[in-house]
């Protein structure tokens, strides 16, 4: 027991020493999360650029302009040059350009059956689809709103809207659990397999072999160690992302870091088999980025994983990282309890408890 609790010590000595890995495992998280939270903590809004040319100077081309000003979802530029706004069009500096025709309103009122309806031009960048779509809805909503003023349309089926308020959330919410978590899984799962290469081609390993210590005291103390440091990290990141963005923790800080703990055990235990595995230090940072890199786009940390494909989906459901963000942001932004997260707690767990006993079998002093 003496032996154990030395060796933690060490090793939180090694951290407190190595200043630069202290300052750039935090730093680094911290720095991403506030360029993802600059860039993209703008909530659920959603707008386009759109350009409108009036051709047409009347009363009615204007009543048109006026009711595009009132959608919500475009920002309205008011141009008169047709041939720089197609040409912005096509260099994707805006979204849509929608034109009122000369003779628009001649068209509107004239009786029906004489000429054709008046239309009003769309134009649109087809490399981006997705946005088009919206605009042109937007759009053809505005000119069935007039159509159907002006042919005195009664409706036949009516909606009944209702609005229910959702947690406020941002995308920063969303982005901080899986910083947190990422930095867990790279901090351990890379740092221990890295660390431990590294003391076996030194011969660190070989003399303390040569000592009463016991495997499982040198284990134990690495893993208290690190426990401490990752919890201690993941605080000092949750509480910079409250401070600068006002991120939400809805949840128990206890439940919150019980899962940073399970985590932490978790890509420590992988971090061990990847060390028994690596024969250099060398070898050791390629395998654990060739194990880390894909579950940091699988599991996600970034957006939700049920954006990806249907098949990688019981991939997903088996990986560790995925269940810690999915816990974390329970916690953080849902505030839910251990009744609700049993699941991701018992899977991680189990992660734990397979490579452990995996890597007590692969352990080499040597």
């Amino acid at each position: 027991m003496k032996g154990y609790w030395q060796l933690t010590l060490a090793q939180l000595r090694l951290f407190a020493r190595n200043r630069q890995m202290l300052l750039w495992s935090v730093a680094f998280p911290v720095f991403f999360m506030v360029i993802l939270g600059l860039f993209f903590n703008s909530g659920n809004s959603l707008s386009m650029n759109l350009v409108l040319i009036d051709k047409d100077g009347s009363e009615a081309s204007r009543a048109f302009v006026q009711a595009m000003r009132n959608t919500q979802v475009l920002e309205l530029r008011i141009s008169s040059d047709e041939e720089e706004a197609l040409s912005r069009l096509k260099h994707g500096d805006e979204q849509l350009v929608v034109i009122i025709p000369q003779g628009y309103e001649a068209a509107l009122h004239a009786a029906p059956g004489q000429v054709r309806a008046a239309e009003i031009q769309v134009y649109y960048d087809d490399t981006n689809m997705a946005a088009s779509e919206i605009g042109k809805l937007a759009v053809t909503q505005v000119v069935d709103a007039i159509s159907k003023q002006m042919t005195n349309y009664i409706p036949v089926v009516t909606v009944h809207e209702e609005g229910v308020q959702s947690l406020n959330l941002k995308y920063i919410d969303f982005i901080v659990p899986g910083i947190v978590a990422m930095m867990i899984m790279f901090n351990n799962l890379n740092g221990v397999a890295g660390q431990i290469a590294s003391w076996r081609e030194r011969g660190v390993l070989r003399r303390m072999q040569s000592t009463p210590l016991k495997a499982s005291s040198f284990i134990a103390a690495q893993i208290s160690a690190r426990l401490i440091l990752s919890t201690l990290q993941a605080s000092i990141v949750l509480l910079i992302a409250s401070w600068l963005f006002g991120t939400q923790i809805n949840g128990f800080w206890l439940l919150l870091l019980s899962f940073v703990i399970f985590g932490t055990l978790a890509f420590i235990s992988i971090g061990f088999i990847i060390a028994s595995l690596a024969k250099t230090p060398e070898s050791a940072g390629p395998i654990a980025g060739f194990i880390s890199f894909p579950m940091l786009f699988m599991g996600g940390v970034f957006f939700p994983v049920k954006n990806l494909p249907e098949w990688l989906q019981p991939v997903i459901q088996l990986l560790p990282i995925s269940h810690l963000t999915t816990a974390l942001r329970q916690v953080m932004n849902v505030g839910a309890g251990w009744l609700d997260l049993w699941s991701e707690a018992l899977l991680l767990g189990g992660w734990m408890a397979v490579a452990f006993a995996v890597s007590a079998f692969t352990f080499k002093w040597e």
